[in-house]
């Protein structure tokens, strides 16, 4: 048996998983919170790891310092770049200086603003390579408190009940890993594989029988679907052979087979023909005569040799539709 349709709950991302709190068999209504993921954690630094991330936290300080100076040299410039240029421009006013000493005095002040734009936005950079280079001291799995900043929470897509839990404890799992799966216990079909050679003598809508479940009273089924592509399985003999998967739909009522579930087994029995005021006898009492069947009966104590016509067989008996009468006593 198999629930007909189940739902695998995955990661969407590599993450911490928090512990499943739940249990197989429970409930879990629809956009229920079924699992947590956190940011995976930092790794733990050995000493010669740390002793190189506080290194670099140094030179990254060392880096800080050489930028401010840069910046203020660089404004310095500017500032006598642009005083220069303002006392130029009064003394061109007055044709006391060229045009030519004027734009020199023009093009100096706009490149050395330049400049300085360019210190301070290395600075900037050189102050967030200092807080990299001093976050991966601080956040290291050894140090690092507290728990983690945020958590994406995995929700049920439908209701049903929980059927399997892949990943239960804490821990590092990778995106698109099995977490849970979820489904309906009481939507079962039954999957049943049979050998190929007796699959192409099944057709869709065919009586099916299920006993040796568990319960009192066989089943009732129907074959839904045979599917068109067939395996190789090795039976207890150690033969490889080739069978078929014959899907089938209970029809009994649910109060009758409510106690199974997913994956539980049953014998399959699959009713390729039947009649009313069928004349039978035991398939053992049969033997081949004479291009054709025959039996023995018994008559005034003789055992009398008796050919006859046989239709549909099983099993265990064969249909008989000319040769003896019901009644007469056959010897098996």
């Amino acid at each position: 048996t198999r629930v007909i349709d189940r739902f695998v709950i995955s990661a969407p991302i590599s993450g911490f998983m928090r512990r499943i709190a739940l249990n197989v068999g429970d409930e879990i209504s629809r956009d229920q919170v079924v699992a947590s993921l956190e940011p995976l954690r930092s790794s733990v630094l050995d000493p010669r790891s740390r002793a190189e991330a506080e290194a670099r936290v140094s030179a990254a300080k060392a880096a800080l310092l050489a930028a401010e100076k840069r910046v203020r040299a660089a404004e310095a410039d500017a500032k006598y770049a642009a005083e220069e240029h303002a006392r130029l421009k009064k003394l061109y006013q007055s044709k006391t200086v060229s045009l030519e000493r004027y734009q020199l005095s023009q093009t100096a002040a706009r490149r050395t603003q330049a400049n300085l734009e360019s210190a301070e936005f290395a600075f900037e950079v050189t102050k967030h390579e200092l807080k990299a280079a001093e976050a991966a001291v601080q956040y290291s799995a050894d140090s690092a408190k507290g728990d983690a900043p945020e958590t994406i929470s995995i929700s049920a897509p439908v209701k049903g009940r929980l059927l399997k839990i892949h990943h239960e404890s804490e821990g590092v799992v990778n995106a698109g890993e099995a977490l849970l799966e979820i489904g309906d216990p009481l939507s079962l079909e039954v999957a049943v594989d049979i050998l190929s050679r007796d699959a192409v003598r099944i057709q869709p809508g065919m009586k099916v029988l299920f006993d040796q479940w568990g319960g009192e009273q066989a089943i009732e089924g129907v074959v839904r679907t045979i599917e068109p592509v067939g395996f190789t399985k090795v039976s207890a003999l150690g033969v490889e052979e080739q069978r078929v998967l014959v899907i089938c739909d209970l029809t009994s009522p649910v109060e009758q087979w409510q106690r199974l579930g997913d994956g539980y087994r049953v014998e399959a029995g699959f009713i390729l023909w039947q009649g009313d005021d069928v004349l039978q006898v035991p398939s053992s009492a049969l033997f081949r005569h004479a291009e054709g069947w025959a039996l023995f009966v018994v008559a005034d104590g003789e055992a009398l040799i008796r050919q006859v016509s046989v239709g549909h067989r099983g099993g265990l008996a064969a249909q008989i539709l000319s040769g003896v009468q019901q009644g007469e006593t056959v010897i098996t």
